[in-house]
């Protein structure tokens, strides 16, 4: 295996330049739960704020509004919840990547079902009148 050596400039000029991509991008400064809309709140240094529905992040749909209360800032890029052993990067969350492959099938399958009383009624009367219209060629 190949063994690679700097020089103190080499380095210096490479901290310089993360320290400039890292200044020259908007920062997580804090983040918080906030339970009348049910969303995790991020803010970040340029004063913009990125929001995501909490209960739909996997493993915090059972989660008690003290529990999803305890999130913290992970570093610049994540959240974490001690208690709850949950952690998610805010650059996943805003690509809407709320879990694992998986789970996001299970979510996106959903989609569509009845999931009230009054859909599942509504549909079962539709299907009793021949079902949905054919559409018109």
């Amino acid at each position: 295996m190949a063994e690679f050596e700097f020089s103190a400039s080499e380095v210096e000029a490479a901290t310089r330049a993360t320290d400039d991509d890292l200044a020259s991008r908007p920062q997580p400064k804090s983040a918080r739960y906030d339970a009348d809309s049910g969303r995790i709140v991020v803010e970040f240094t340029n004063g913009s704020a990125f929001m995501v529905p909490a209960r739909s992040l996997q493993d915090l749909q059972q989660a008690s509004d003290e529990d999803l209360a305890e999130v913290e800032l992970l570093g610049n890029t994540g959240l974490h919840w001690e208690k709850l052993d949950v952690d998610f990067t805010i650059t996943g969350l805003m690509s809407g990547i709320f879990g694992t492959a998986r789970f996001m099938r299970e979510v996106q399958s959903k989609g569509g079902r009845s999931q009230s009383a009054a859909k599942a009624a509504a549909a079962r009367a539709n299907g009793k009148k021949g079902g949905r219209p054919r559409k018109s060629a």
